[in-house]
């Protein structure tokens, strides 16, 4: 009896431990791509997977940051992390070497080394309607607003970047003239259709082609006059995706002072201190209704926009006067200051996105390396 009871009290009751969940890299990184298209980003933007680990590599942590600094990846790695999210490129200008001599290059090997990927969207993540700039007009208040720069679809709505059309009125030269289009490279959609123009029945061939095709076509139908001078010729643009591209243009509800909308935006951005040049003529009790505003460096994309004032991370000296002399006042807040604060929201919108399948973390040591002192 004894010994059954000893035998009852060593049986310790099963523990299951969940298991971790976790996505494949490639999957990981197409579900991130349709979360932002990575053809939003500007041109010269280096964007998308950075550093990958070989193969097969799985991702059960998932690891947000504005700057990946070296202080960063130490807790990235400390954390668990197997793909590093940083909004900013750590890798923008071409590595020629990979040693420990730079701090960049020193990343690159930390991340090889402890298998952990490197992803980047940046400017991708300024266009998107759900992105750095719409949360960065929040601090506003309630307002509406549009993009400065409007991004375009990535592709034509058809083949080719410019439609021409002209009309055949002797149709015994017609075949000839098809022949010599068709003999064009990069000519598609061409067509013919019967047409009626002053009284006489006609052939209208339609076409599409690219911008050196076109060069092309118009020497062929300038040899023939008659058909030259009938021809139709008409650029082909990509349609604008709706609340997509750089910058906001933010019309607010109610006009409100620019003291009050200072106290605003310290608040949404959770800082102490801002910087303010007040526009030419006005004062800090002076109503703003428009406002222009650009996440980090605003300089470009904030050039010659009418508004009552710009709210960015940083503008140089000369950019700041021209805007002030404009009767526009600028608020800079740092760089970084402008686009941190979106992690938070990021990390709530990939958990969905993700269907929660991966555990996603903000860091907690990125911080914009300038301070008040």
């Amino acid at each position: 009896m004894l010994c059954c009871i000893y035998l009852k009290s060593c049986i310790q009751p099963l523990i299951v431990l969940p298991s971790r969940s976790f996505m494949d890299l490639k999957a990981l990184v197409s579900s991130l791509n349709d979360f932002a298209s990575l053809s939003l980003a500007e041109s010269w933007d280096n964007v998308g997977l950075l550093v990958e680990p070989s193969p097969p590599h799985t991702v059960s942590t998932l690891f947000l940051t504005n700057d990946l600094t070296e202080e960063v990846m130490q807790e990235a790695l400390q954390k668990k992390a197997d793909l590093i999210l940083s909004y900013h490129p750590p890798i923008f200008r071409a590595l020629k070497r990979i040693t420990w001599k730079t701090w960049k290059e020193r990343l690159v090997i930390q991340a090889l080394e402890h298998r952990v990927g490197i992803y980047s969207p940046h400017t991708a993540y300024d266009a998107i309607p759900h992105g750095v700039n719409n949360w960065l007009a929040k601090g506003l208040g309630v307002c509406a607003t549009v993009p400065l720069h409007p991004s375009m679809a990535p592709s034509y709505p058809t083949e080719g970047t410019h439609r021409v059309e002209f009309s055949v009125v002797h149709t015994e030269h017609l075949e000839t003239i098809l022949s010599n289009m068709r003999g064009i490279p990069e000519i598609s959609s061409l067509i013919t259709l019967p047409a009626r123009a002053e009284g006489e029945e006609q052939t209208r061939v339609s076409l599409n082609c690219t911008q050196k095709a076109l060069l092309e076509v118009v020497a062929l139908l300038s040899q023939n006059s008659l058909l030259y001078h009938k021809t139709e010729i008409m650029l082909l643009q990509k349609p604008l995706l709706p609340h997509t591209g750089m910058g906001r243009l933010c019309t607010l509800s109610e006009p409100v002072s620019l003291s009050a909308l200072t106290e605003r935006i310290k608040s949404h951005l959770r800082l102490p201190y801002i910087r303010l040049a007040l526009g030419t003529g006005k004062t800090l009790e002076a109503k703003v209704k428009v406002a222009a505003v650009c996440a980090g460096s605003g300089s470009s994309v904030l050039q010659g926009v009418e508004a009552d004032l710009y709210l960015t991370g940083e503008m140089s000296h000369h950019e700041v006067l021209d805007a002030v002399a404009r009767g526009i006042s600028v608020i800079l807040c740092e760089h970084s200051n402008t686009e941190r604060g979106f992690l938070s929201e990021l990390r709530d919108m990939l958990a969905t996105h993700l269907e929660n399948k991966i555990t996603i973390i903000v860091s907690e040591k990125d911080r914009d390396p300038l301070q008040v002192v």
